[in-house]
């Protein structure tokens, strides 16, 4: 299921999903919070503050701010773990996976619209 695409093709493509995705009455996330939601989403559970700042390489701090947000929106939830309750369990949402799915299909949107554009950044 390989994929082509030049890096002005693809930043064409990401350009188009992200504009989209400000257009649209949905959460605005940033580039941190989305990458928080896609490995929640994406990656087998369970998923812990400690595995989510491991896993992206960034604080502890971070990742909880991020999934504060996220938890304002209803993206993620967190869960006491019944097994150590010290732990806290990030988990999915329905709204969460409504998001993504709708995010999912603006980007196959952006990449059809796209397709053979050869658009570049200003001056190149």
């Amino acid at each position: 299921m390989g994929v082509s695409l030049k890096a002005v093709q693809a930043l064409n493509l990401w350009r188009g999903a992200i504009v989209e995705s400000v257009r649209r009455d949905a959460p605005d996330l940033s580039a941190r919070q989305m990458a928080l939601l896609l490995t929640v989403y994406l990656t087998p559970p369970p998923h812990t503050v400690r595995g989510l700042a491991a896993t992206l390489d960034v604080s502890k701090p971070a990742i909880t701010r991020a999934l504060d947000r996220l938890g304002e929106f209803g993206l993620v939830k967190r869960k006491t773990d019944d097994q150590d309750r010290r732990s806290v369990l990030i988990q999915r949402t329905v709204k969460g996976s409504v998001f993504l799915r709708e995010f999912g299909d603006v980007i196959v949107a952006a990449a059809a619209e796209g397709m053979g554009a050869e658009g570049g950044p200003a001056g190149g």
